[in-house]
């Protein structure tokens, strides 16, 4: 057992975070209190902090895609991406923003809502091929839909649907239901995890929330950092 941080000091967040530029890279962002839950008062947002604010955007930032579940949508009250203060060092030449890619079976959406209308780089909707076809339709009308799967969504072929488009550094934002389907498809190549130091109790979500994984990947520790007592740690699959 060792010390992980012997020394003080700021870090360059843009480099630790800088995605490996010769491959695609799925990365998931998550936070949970110190007692494992994913969410209070039934939102991730009331665990973090400013600097877990400022990492949030920062990994937005750095992406090519966003991909989140149609429940954190609504549960969290997502707009579209909108650039934030320092993206102009960090998008290397692609669309000021990165977009949403919004998975969702049922298609259970506002397809007014700015989420849609107001978005810098137009939505993309991860759907599958028994969708209600009058909802699919509108859906294409306000967005990009990728179809993947028939009864739920083949995450495989939808990722290789996002890289053909142009979509190699992936962030996936959630919720628990989607990053636990993300984990089952093996396709999960990082995982930035923010420790809120809170102990909540009862029976809370984790970040994953789905069957148990046959085989669970193991991930290796890339760092950890502090910040007011929040831990942000980084861990990484080997390939």
């Amino acid at each position: 057992m060792r010390i992980l941080s012997p020394e003080a000091g700021d870090v360059d967040l843009v480099e630790r975070y800088a995605y490996p530029p010769d491959r695609a890279w799925m990365r998931a962002n998550m936070v949970a209190s110190l007692d494992g839950a994913a969410q209070r008062d039934e939102r991730s947002g009331g665990l973090g902090c400013p600097a877990d604010q400022h990492l949030f955007l920062l990994l937005r930032g750095l992406a090519d895609v966003v991909v989140v579940g149609a429940g954190t949508v609504r549960a969290e009250g997502y707009g579209p991406v909108r650039p934030s203060e320092g993206w102009e060092g960090v998008r290397d030449g692609r669309a000021p923003v990165p977009p949403l890619a919004v998975v969702s079976r049922t298609l259970d959406l506002d397809f007014d809502a700015p989420i849609f209308t107001e978005a810098a780089s137009p939505t993309i909707v991860l759907t599958t091929a028994t969708s209600d076809p009058a909802r699919l339709e509108a859906a294409r009308e306000r967005a990009d839909v990728i179809v993947a799967g028939r009864d739920s969504l083949d995450f495989t072929a939808a990722v290789k649907e996002l890289e053909a488009r142009g979509h190699r550094r992936l962030l996936c934002e959630g919720g628990p239901g989607v990053l636990a389907q993300v984990v089952a498809a093996g396709l999960l190549d990082e995982l930035c995890l923010t420790i809120s130091p809170l102990l909540l109790a009862g029976h809370p979500t984790r970040i994953l929330n789905g069957p148990p994984v046959p085989v669970p990947p193991e991930l290796t520790l890339a760092h950890a950092l502090e910040d007011e007592n929040f831990l942000f740690l980084r861990y990484t699959r080997s390939r």
